[in-house]
């Protein structure tokens, strides 16, 4: 699988997604754009080669003659994680002169699964204009949206629920992601502030 980290917030996804990959013993290929470089300072205490030595691959993000720049390139397909709204906006026109780009491009055109983790708040018509056009091509925008219904205790179960969905759509299965209603009856109670529904499981009723 082609991995590409983009210069959005949420450099931890991409680093995640490599360990998982690796638990599930699937190739992985990385791309690091030069402002993923900038927000992995910022953002994490990783190093470059601590990143890169977790897949199986790394490509310069400007090396446009790495063999995943071919559409001969066999592959489950590619996640952008996270994806900013330049790097959505070059797949979405099909003009980026970087490799995550032209991965993208490939994947598309080869047919094969395209992620975008699109990581922006808010959205303005042009986000949203990307987003369509990519979804149109094939591709898959999934935001890194967290289910509160997991209950998550820490930042790192969230993120682990966000990949494991984007790893559902592959058809692979981390155990990350925790399923509505997978372990626990619930029930439902009115909102004592009179909109909406509290999902409540059978232990908190007796």
């Amino acid at each position: 699988m082609v991995v590409g980290i983009s210069g959005a917030s949420g450099f931890i996804y991409g680093v995640r997604l490599l360990q998982l990959l690796a638990e599930l013993d699937i190739e992985s290929h990385l791309i690091i754009s030069r402002a993923a470089l900038l927000t992995m300072a910022h953002e994490t205490d990783y190093k470059l080669a601590d990143v890169t030595a977790l897949a199986s691959h790394y490509h310069r993000a400007d090396d446009v003659a790495a063999g995943i720049a071919s559409g001969s390139f066999r592959c489950l397909g590619m996640v952008v994680a996270p994806c900013s709204m330049r790097t959505l906006a070059q797949i979405a026109t099909g003009t980026s002169s970087g490799l995550i780009g032209r991965a993208a491009d490939v994947t598309l055109k080869e047919r094969r699964t395209l992620v975008l983790m699109a990581r922006e708040t808010p959205l303005t018509l042009a986000h949203l204009r990307n987003m369509t056009a990519v979804t149109e091509m094939g591709g898959i925008i999934a935001p890194p949206v967290p289910a509160f219904y997991a209950r998550p205790d820490n930042l790192a179960q969230m993120v682990d629920h966000s990949l494991g969905r984007v790893l559902d759509l592959f058809g692979l299965d981390a155990g990350t992601a925790t399923r509505w209603r997978e372990h626990t009856e619930t029930t439902v109670e009115p909102n004592p502030c009179g909109e909406g529904i509290y999902p409540r499981s059978a232990a908190q009723q007796s």
